[in-house]
């Protein structure tokens, strides 16, 4: 299909598109439809439908599904999909993030945020490879290469010793990351309430700034037709 073709062809979808939600608004404030009314457009989303993009996994390990999986078995799996970015041990490759190592370089003025280091909660790892990857292919894995190459990631950054232990579902909830403990709650709601009943100030709020020095004073402004650019 050529461009011009393919634009018009757009062009046209994006114009029935705007006229359909057009009509939508028109006939809500025709008929006055409250917000949240239902409309009598689409279908009730099947079980199935929802259950396969239904994939978060909380820190605690709530949504994970069933399944496992090994460092042994992730390492393969990790090498034919991942390592192309990742690298062989997770160093990375080119700009492509790395996995593992880092530990004890938060505090460094280049800390090396990998999943080991920096990570406070494990079933991310199966939250976001689910999600994501692998890249330009995501949501190619089934539930046990998941749990498999997770298991792989946590090998290599020293948090699973065990080539053969089993991830599952309630073996990854349970396991501490190394940085679990330098993460902590959101608690403005409490330690900065005092500073929300002040209102605002709207004038007279500092005293006046004082110029100290002009810019013609140390030759930086350029000179024009008529003299400097400022004062």
């Amino acid at each position: 299909m050529s461009r011009s073709a393919s634009a018009l062809r757009a062009l046209t979808a994006s114009f029935a598109a705007l006229s359909l939600l057009t009509s939508v608004a028109v006939a809500q404030q025709q008929l006055a439809i409250k917000p949240g009314a239902k409309l009598g457009l689409g279908r009730v989303a099947l079980p199935e439908e929802i259950k396969a993009w239904d994939t978060d996994v909380r820190p605690d390990g709530v949504g994970l599904p069933d399944g496992k999986g090994t460092p042994k078995l992730g390492d393969a799996i990790f090498q034919e999909r991942c390592s192309t970015c990742h690298g062989e041990f997770g160093e990375g490759v080119g700009r492509y993030p790395v996995l593992a190592g880092g530990l004890g370089s938060l505090k460094a003025d280049r800390p090396d945020k990998t999943v080991g280091s920096y990570w406070s909660d494990a079933t991310t790892l199966f939250d976001y490879i689910k999600r994501a990857m692998p890249y330009g292919n995501a949501r190619s894995l089934t539930d046990d290469e998941i749990y498999a190459v997770a298991a792989y990631i946590l090998s290599m950054n020293d948090v699973i010793k065990d080539e053969n232990f089993e991830l599952n579902k309630n073996t990854l909830a349970k396991i501490k990351m190394p940085n679990a403990a330098g993460f902590y709650e959101d608690d403005r709601d409490t330690t900065e309430k005092h500073f929300w009943n002040k209102s605002p100030c709207m004038s007279n709020c500092r005293d006046e700034p004082k110029v100290i020095g002009r810019a013609i004073s140390v030759d930086v402004t350029p000179e024009g037709k008529n003299g400097p650019a400022v004062d």
